[in-house]
C-alpha cells in the first residue's frame, strides 16, 4: 500500500497569535514539506485546487512543477482538480508538461470539489455540476489515450481532428476519482475502470465500506479486471510523538477550520468531546503518536482493501516545524511499519 501526503496548503491564522503567513511564505515552506516527504521516502504528495483566500494554491499543476525540480522519487498528484470549471485540454496538458519534468511521477485527481468558487469565477452554472463533470471527463479521458483527437458535447467547442500536445512522460497519466461519498459517483468510477479516491473528513471509516464494496462490484460487473482495483483514502490527521502532543497541536488549527466551515454551511460548532471521539480507532481522524497512526491506518486497510492512503496535512494552518516532524515520522516510522505488516 502507498503512503502519502494531501495538502490543500491552507493559509489560515494561527489560533494564538492570529498571525496568517503571506502566500509567498506558505509556498516556500510547502516546497520544504514536499522535498522532506520525497526524503522520506513517501510515496504519494497530491495538492487541491482552490479559489479562496484562506487556500494558496489555484493551479496545482503549477506548483507540482515546481516540486518536480525538487523532488526524485515521490508521485505528485492533484487533490483534487476541479474538472467540472476547468476545460479538460489545458488540465491534460498542464499535467502532461508535470509528467515531463517529473520522469513520469504526475497524476490527476480529478473531481467536483467541495467549494464552488471556481464555477462563477470561470461562467459555469451550478445547475450543470453533474453534467459538467461528467461530460469533461469522458473528454479527458479521450485525450489521455488519443493523440489526435475529434469532440463534440454540451459544454465546450468542438474538437475536429487536432493533435493535443505536449504528450506525457508515461503513456497515459493516471487519472483518479475524487469522491465524497456518493454512490453514483463511485459506480462512474468502477465502470470506467478508473481508480477511487474515498475523502472522510468525518463519521466513523466503517460507514465508507459500503462504497469500496460497491466499486468492487461496478467495477467487476463493467467488464474490468480486478486485479487492477486501486482505491485510496485521504482523511484528515496528524502525527507528534505522544498521542497528547499530537492532539493539543492540532485542535486549534483544526477547531478554527471546522468553526469557519460549519457557519459556511450550517454545522454545529466542533465540540471538544467531539474531538476526543473522533480520535478514537473508530473515528475519523488519524491523529496520534505514530504507533496510534499505524494501528488506524492498518484497520483502515483491513477494512476497505486500500491500496493507498493519503493523510491530509495539515487541516488549518499549523506552525512549519510541527509539519515537518509530522511528516518525518510518517516517512521513517509510520510508513516502514505499514509496508512490513503488509508484507507478512
Amino acid at each position: 500500500m502507498e503512503i502519502g501526503i494531501s495538502t490543500f496548503v491552507e493559509n489560515t491564522p494561527n489560533p494564538e497569535t492570529g498571525r496568517i503567513y503571506t502566500p509567498y511564505e506558505r509556498l516556500q515552506n510547502m516546497m520544504e514539506e514536499i522535498k522532506l516527504a520525497d526524503e522520506v521516502g513517501l510515496d504519494v504528495y497530491a495538492i487541491g485546487e482552490h479559489h479562496r483566500p484562506d487556500f494558496v494554491v489555484s493551479s496545482p499543476a503549477v506548483v507540482l512543477g515546481a516540486a518536480a525540480a525538487v523532488t526524485k522519487n515521490v508521485k505528485l498528484s492533484s487533490a483534487v482538480t476541479v474538472l467540472s470549471s476547468d476545460d479538460p485540454v489545458r488540465v491534460f496538458q498542464q499535467f502532461a508538461h508535470v509528467d515531463l519534468l517529473s520522469s513520469g511521477r504526475a497524476e490527476i485527481m480529478a473531481g467536483r470539489g467541495s467549494f464552488i468558487e471556481s464555477f462563477p469565477l470561470f461562467g459555469n452554472d451550478l445547475d450543470d455540476y453533474n453534467e459538467l463533470f461528467s461530460e469533461k471527463l469522458d473528454l479527458l479521458i479521450e485525450l489521455n489515450k488519443h493523440e489526435r483527437i475529434t469532440w463534440k458535447g454540451k459544454h465546450r467547442p468542438s474538437i475536429d481532428n487536432r493533435g493535443v500536445y505536449p504528450r506525457p512522460f508515461q503513456n497515459e497519466l493516471p487519472i483518479w476519482i475524487a469522491v465524497g461519498g456518493t454512490p453514483q459517483s463511485v459506480v462512474r468510477a468502477a465502470t470506467k475502470g478508473l481508480p477511487l479516491a474515498l475523502a472522510i473528513i468525518g463519521g466513523m471509516p466503517a460507514r465508507f465500506k459500503e462504497f469500496t464494496d460497491l466499486y468492487r462490484r461496478a467495477y467487476v460487473e463493467a467488464g474490468h479486471d480486478p486485479a487492477n482495483i486501486q482505491i485510496a483514502v485521504h482523511s484528515h490527521g496528524f502525527i507528534a510523538e505522544t498521542s497528547q502532543k499530537a492532539a493539543d497541536e492540532f485542535y486549534g488549527p483544526y477547531s478554527w477550520v471546522m468553526k469557519q466551515l460549519g457557519r459556511e454551511r450550517g454545522w454545529p460548532p466542533l465540540t471538544k468531546e467531539q474531538y476526543e471521539g473522533m480520535q478514537s480507532i473508530h473515528g475519523s481522524l488519524v491523529l496520534g503518536s505514530p504507533q496510534q497512526v499505524i494501528d488506524k491506518i492498518l484497520m483502515q486497510q483491513e477494512l476497505m482493501g486500500l491500496t493507498r492512503y493519503l493523510m491530509h496535512l495539515s487541516v488549518g494552518t499549523m506552525p512549519h516545524e510541527q509539519l515537518m516532524k509530522a511528516i518525518e515520522l510518517l516517512g521513517t516510522e509510520v510508513a516502514p511499519a505499514i509496508r512490513k505488516a503488509l508484507a507478512k
